[in-house]
């Protein structure tokens, strides 16, 4: 297959590769999305008048309609305005949103009798894609898992991420939302937010982030994830190193002189252990009487009975 591309300077929209691939969608809600995405913000359009102008009826497009809400990335609100009417206000998301009722990837086929499952057509038929794999501890009982499937306890189903990995995961995806080519879903910052924490464990912020992520990107980025995932690792700076005795012995400081010292109180000097014995005073003082008789006479010229009286 070779792909032909045009280069256009107008008129054109920017989609990312995960939602045009994403193959829990059928190719109806995709090409739906697609359409959605191109409007201008503020477009008005219900969805009787999509299938009034497409060839597909209204039953096509409801269904596709709750294929996005399904997973996320179509939204209807019902907000109350301050004169108390309400009015509905559509949502369209380029990338998955986690809600209540958001199916991941992974989730697995549809439950018998709902909503969105064909019973007759789907009878007797297996499906198509291989099983998900599962790691051998869990298959041989050895792990964590299989120790608990020995004492009959029933695996939790994983529940949804905690509030740290939440703002890691949001920060993730604010850092990189300027750059089309490290798009991400949800569920792929979600898997890098461990690796954000680090750097927040260590005192670094969206700056430092910005800059280890989005500065020397290659022109074509072939997974974001991937790229991101190794600049997170080889990029994170060393652990700050402890704080050892030495530096904690300067934290004190003189409480009259500000200085620092080793302890808490005042400084030698401010308690005058550090004094000048008087015997040092009178011979500091004896040699600057000196100093200044030798300066006086080599100013006023070559006396050699001053000198010699000065140097006596």
């Amino acid at each position: 297959m070779q792909i032909h591309r045009s280069r256009h300077a107008r008129g054109f929209t920017v989609l990312p590769n995960t939602l045009l691939q994403d193959r829990r969608l059928s190719y109806t809600a995709r090409g739906l999305l697609a359409d959605l995405l191109s409007r201008p913000d503020g477009w008005r359009e219900d969805g009787r008048r999509m299938a009034d102008t497409s060839p597909q009826g209204r039953h096509s497009v409801a269904k596709a309609l709750r294929e996005l809400a399904a997973f996320g990335y179509y939204r209807v609100e019902r907000v109350r305005r301050a004169d108390g009417t309400f009015v509905s206000e559509t949502h369209v998301y380029d990338t998955p949103q986690v809600g209540p009722n958001t199916v991941l990837p992974g989730s697995g086929r549809s439950a018998d009798g709902a909503r969105d499952a064909h019973p007759l057509k789907d009878r007797g038929k297996e499906p198509s894609l291989p099983a998900q794999r599962t790691s051998p501890d869990a298959e041989s009982g050895s792990g964590a898992g299989g120790r608990q499937k020995a004492h009959g306890a029933e695996a939790t189903p994983a529940g949804p991420p905690d509030a740290g990995v939440g703002e890691a995961a949001a920060l993730l995806h604010r850092v990189t939302a300027a750059e089309p080519r490290l798009r991400l879903g949800t569920a792929e910052a979600i898997a890098l937010a461990p690796l954000v924490t680090r750097w927040l464990e260590r005192g670094h912020g969206a700056r430092d982030l910005s800059q280890a992520l989005l500065s020397g990107l290659p022109e074509h980025v072939h997974s974001a994830p991937a790229l991101l995932h190794d600049r997170l690792t080889r990029k994170l700076p060393p652990a700050p190193e402890p704080v050892t005795a030495s530096a904690k012995q300067r934290e004190h400081e003189c409480a009259a002189c500000a200085r620092p010292i080793a302890h808490e109180g005042i400084c030698r000097t401010c308690a005058g252990l550090d004094a000048t014995p008087p015997e040092a005073l009178d011979e500091r003082a004896r040699t600057a009487t000196r100093g200044r008789a030798l300066v006086r006479a080599a100013l006023h010229g070559p006396r050699p009975s001053a000198l010699a009286a000065a140097r006596a």
